[in-house]
């Protein structure tokens, strides 16, 4: 039990930079959690941190041992969640990744609603658009446009999706607006991440298809689609973006569609989350909250 506590007080200070303050929300005075540390090094035969004056830096050990011990942190809360999911307990802390545009706009809205409905789940809400970190940070759930290949993962679809051409209006007003995707090259484009479909836009009607190509030479580039969202509405140019992440400006006027008789690839929503993990009741609850508030909202937009 001595080691369990003196593993929190480890990771806990290298979450929060510092000895003192992980002592302090563990109830510990920086002596005793100084002295716990002390014994959990002793006990390693290994130094976790360097310590300064200022600051307290993972050693090398340290982080390799950092990423077990959440792990195994992470294994307990979910045995205590299991035990008390028969009391129907919904409660802890929930690590959710999501990209950058639509964890701002839209998911950080529904977490709220959530979290309303479950006091006491706590969320920790992690924005990238690269899927490097999916395992590493160790999220509990990873909502994602598409299925990235990773047959660690299980992939629960949430809601239809389609990605659309769309730009400023007063874009649109100086440069006039394009009647066939031939014309795009005429226009200034935004390309936001690093994947295939950014930059080569897959666009049919009917039997009719066409591939566009973006000169990245003279295209606005950005791994955030916020950004590239908001290079959008500022008038820069045409961008092809999830409709969740533009539906409110489009609704609102910010952004209008181009092309809107032509569709783009269909990259459907997913909740992704490990296939070793247990699922505890905290997350299987954001899990049916989520697929009924896409239901939703799929209604209201028409999707």
């Amino acid at each position: 039990m001595d080691n369990l506590e003196a593993i929190r007080l480890f990771v806990e200070a290298a979450q929060l930079g510092g000895l003192s303050a992980a002592g302090r929300k563990l109830g510990l005075s920086p002596a005793a959690a100084s002295a716990r540390l002390l014994k959990l090094e002793a006990s390693l035969a290994t130094r976790l941190f360097e310590r300064t004056t200022r600051q307290l830096r993972l050693t090398d050990e340290g982080r390799i041992y950092l990423q077990h011990c959440r792990q195994a942190l992470q294994a307990l809360d979910d045995a205590r969640a299991a035990l008390s999911a028969e009391k129907k307990e919904i409660r802890g802390k929930i690590r959710i990744s999501a990209t950058s545009d639509f964890g701002r706009h839209v998911l950080n809205a529904w977490l709220d609603e959530f979290t309303v409905l479950y006091p006491q789940v706590v969320p920790a809400l992690l924005l990238s658009d690269s899927l490097s970190h999916l395992i590493a940070d160790e999220v509990d759930l990873v909502i994602r446009f598409g299925v990235p290949p990773d047959s660690s993962l299980i992939a629960r679809p949430l809601a239809a999706n389609r990605r659309v051409l769309c730009a400023a209006p007063s874009y649109l007003q100086r440069r006039g607006t394009p009647e066939h995707p031939q014309q795009l090259v005429e226009f200034d484009h935004i390309v936001a991440g690093q994947s295939g479909w950014s930059s080569e836009w897959h666009l049919h009607r009917g039997e009719e298809t066409l591939l566009f190509k973006v000169p990245l030479e003279a295209a606005r580039e950005t791994n955030d689609g916020a950004l590239a969202r908001q290079w959008a509405i500022d008038g820069h140019g045409i961008v092809l973006k999830s409709i969740w992440d533009v539906s409110a400006d489009l609704a609102a006027g910010r952004l209008s569609l181009v092309l809107p008789g032509w569709q783009s690839v269909e990259a459907p929503v997913h909740a992704l989350y490990p296939r070793s993990r247990y699922l505890a009741p905290r997350v299987r609850a954001l899990l049916d909250f989520l697929r009924e508030r896409f239901e939703q909202a799929s209604r209201e937009m028409g999707l």
